[in-house]
């Protein structure tokens, strides 16, 4: 089952906890060594098989080696094209570029410029902020509580998670806004009510002349949020967001790194809403799988000057040529569509379990960005009525989750949420195989914390 073995496979792994920092993540919960992978399946070095329903933490929108990937790959490489040039001009990033604008909202794409990245989201938010901050002439950002927008100095700085940001020096001017989090809303209301009131709370801040926050460069926020817990904004709360921007004139960025090419049921998940950002941040999905980001901003803010943001790594064209194919494939096979079909799917059969298994707290989501947040029910409910986060209970179930060949991945508060993220061309069968193994991990380990 592949040149490492299962005895094999162990050595990596201890060379692995040897060598690599302690900061690694995904290999802490997943103490297996892939050697091949098609598909929504992962094969371990070791014979057995996962449902991978992380995707990359959201980048394989169309599963594991997909054909139309290593066709353009293998296409990019006969031809001879240069896999490393900077910024420069190619046949394959025009024609990326043509893609991208050709699945974007036509009003957007029609006054769009686009700046590649280094090839990591992260980077692009750095670009995204630094950009705003340029054409304002102002420093501070509006972010929201559970936002993850990356883990360099400004993208961390505009993050929510108080745990990476506690050990190091403030980046930059930050005002934290209140994210519409229906189970565990920041008002105690939950529902529309408790949208509005964040809305509400957001615009007389900013109009407050005691309020303490300097006119910011822009706002920065996610549609649907990822590592937050897969909480799903309005639509509502989005268009207020716009038109209290807009009308302030503070550029609004949207982060569509985990949220775009599909994944919500929309190609990009600001067309839920019908909103048009100032900016949108793109990567994990773009490349194909390979490593790309870009920020796409109306041209009003293009104001920058020669190397203004910059890196060597801008050019990867294999991912260029990889981006432009799945983007392409996406749409025609609407791709989109067929994610907000089976994701209500999945998310109506989860939420049925709540009735046989209360540690199932909430079950959110928006197409194929589903999440599962467990709970302690013998736990003192809040003023919301929603009950204590149970993280221990969360890992039990990701461990049951792999030993039945299924993996998933925790985030949300307290890592207390079992997060899906399958590729757009998950299979009914495939579906039902997930719901299974989750729906049977769950009850074990509910099982296990009673005993």
């Amino acid at each position: 089952p592949g040149p490492a073995g299962a005895h094999g496979a162990d050595a990596v792994l201890r060379r692995q906890r040897a060598r690599e920092s302690s900061a690694r993540t995904y290999a802490r919960s997943f103490p297996i060594v892939p050697v091949r992978a098609q598909g929504m399946t992962v094969e371990g070095a070791d014979g057995r098989r996962y449902l991978d329903c992380l995707s990359g933490a959201g980048t394989l929108a169309l599963g594991h080696n997909h054909p139309v990937v290593l066709e353009a790959v293998r296409r990019t490489l006969d031809r001879g094209a240069p896999l490393h040039i900077l910024d420069l001009a190619t046949a394959e990033k025009d024609d990326f570029t043509d893609a991208l604008f050709e699945t974007l909202p036509r009003a957007f794409a029609d006054r769009a410029r686009i700046h590649f990245c280094g090839p990591a989201g992260t980077d692009a938010v750095e670009a995204a902020l630094k950009l705003m901050q340029t054409a304002t002439g102002r420093r501070g950002v509006l972010a929201f509580t559970g936002a993850y927008h990356g883990m360099t100095a400004g993208a961390l700085a505009v993050t929510g998670n108080v745990a990476v940001k506690e050990p190091l020096p403030a980046a930059g001017e930050t005002t934290r806004l209140p994210y519409p989090y229906d189970y565990r809303c920041p008002f105690a209301v939950g529902g529309e009510r408790g949208a509005e009131l964040a809305a509400v709370y957001t615009e007389r801040l900013l109009d407050d002349p005691s309020g303490g926050v300097v006119p910011p460069a822009a706002m920065i926020l996610e549609v649907v949020q990822g590592e937050g817990g897969a909480v799903p904004a309005p639509d509502g709360w989005l268009r207020e967001m716009r038109r209290i921007t807009a009308e302030r004139s503070v550029p609004l960025i949207v982060d569509e790194v985990q949220t775009g090419v599909g994944r919500t049921g929309a190609m990009w998940a600001v067309e839920h809403s019908g909103i048009l950002p100032d900016a949108m941040v793109v990567s994990k999905a773009i490349g194909g799988s390979l490593p790309l980001a870009a920020v796409v901003y109306r041209d009003e803010y293009d104001g920058w000057l020669p190397g203004a943001h910059t890196g060597t790594f801008r050019g990867n064209t294999l991912a260029m040529a990889a981006g432009a194919a799945t983007l392409r494939l996406v749409a025609a096979e609407r791709l989109a569509e067929r994610a907000a079909t089976v994701g209500a799917r999945i998310t109506a059969r989860l939420r049925a379990l709540r009735t046989e298994l209360p540690v199932v707290g909430d079950v959110r989501g928006r197409g194929l960005m589903i999440g599962v947040e467990l709970v302690d029910p013998a736990g003192p409910p809040d003023r919301r009525g929603s009950l204590p986060a149970a993280p221990e209970l969360a890992v039990r179930v990701r461990s049951g989750c792999l030993r039945r060949g299924l993996i998933v991945e925790l985030g949300g508060r307290h890592d207390a949420v079992v997060r899906l993220l399958p590729p757009l061309t998950i299979s009914d069968e495939q579906a039902e195989t997930v719901l299974e193994r989750l729906s049977e991990a769950i009850a074990e380990a509910a099982a296990q914390v009673r005993g």
